[in-house]
C-alpha cells in the first residue's frame, strides 16, 4: 500500500518514526513535509495529504501535529476523508475495522515513539470489516453529501 505522511512543526520529531515503521511493514511512503521546526499551519499539510488520498495517489494518510486534533479537524473537512485522531492501539484498530478510516492523525506531544509504532502497525494492518459497518460508513458519507 501507499501511505502519504505529512506533519507540521509540532509533529516533525515523530514523523521519522511513522515513516520508518511503514517502510518496515513493506509500504511505500511519500513524505510531504514540513521538513523543519519553523512554525507552519497544520491545515495546509492536512489538505495536501488528503487530496492525494481522495485522488487515489495514495491509499492512506498519516498526519502528525502536536495533539493530532488540528490535523484531524482539517482532514475531516476534505470530502471523502474519514480521519481518526488516535492515541492508543484499540482505537487505531477500530478506526479501520469499523469506521473504514483512511487517515490516521497522531499527536507528537501526546504519544511516545513506541506507542506510535504500535498504533501505526494496527492502523496499517487492519482491514475494514464491512457488513453492518458499511451501512454506518455510508451514513457518514451521506451526512457529508447533505452538508
Amino acid at each position: 500500500m501507499k501511505f502519504v505522511v505529512a506533519n507540521d512543526h509540532g509533529g516533525i520529531d515523530l514523523q521519522p518514526t511513522v515513516c520508518e515503521k511503514l517502510e518496515e511493514l513493506g509500504h511505500e511512503v511519500i513524505h510531504l513535509g514540513t521538513y523543519n521546526k519553523e512554525s507552519c499551519d497544520y491545515s495546509d499539510f492536512a489538505v495536501k495529504a488528503c487530496e492525494k488520498v481522495v485522488n487515489k495517489e495514495a491509499d492512506f494518510a498519516i498526519l502528525i501535529c502536536g495533539t493530532g486534533l488540528g490535523m484531524s479537524m482539517s482532514a475531516n473537512k476534505v470530502k471523502g476523508i474519514r480521519a481518526a485522531c488516535v492515541s492508543e492501539t484499540f482505537s487505531a484498530r477500530m478506526s479501520r475495522a469499523h469506521n473504514n478510516a483512511n487517515v490516521l492523525c497522531l499527536g507528537a506531544r501526546v504519544i511516545g515513539t513506541e506507542v506510535c509504532k504500535m498504533i501505526v502497525e494496527e492502523f496499517a494492518t487492519t482491514e475494514f470489516e464491512g457488513g453492518r459497518h458499511q451501512r454506518r460508513v455510508d451514513k457518514i458519507c451521506k451526512i457529508e453529501e447533505d452538508n
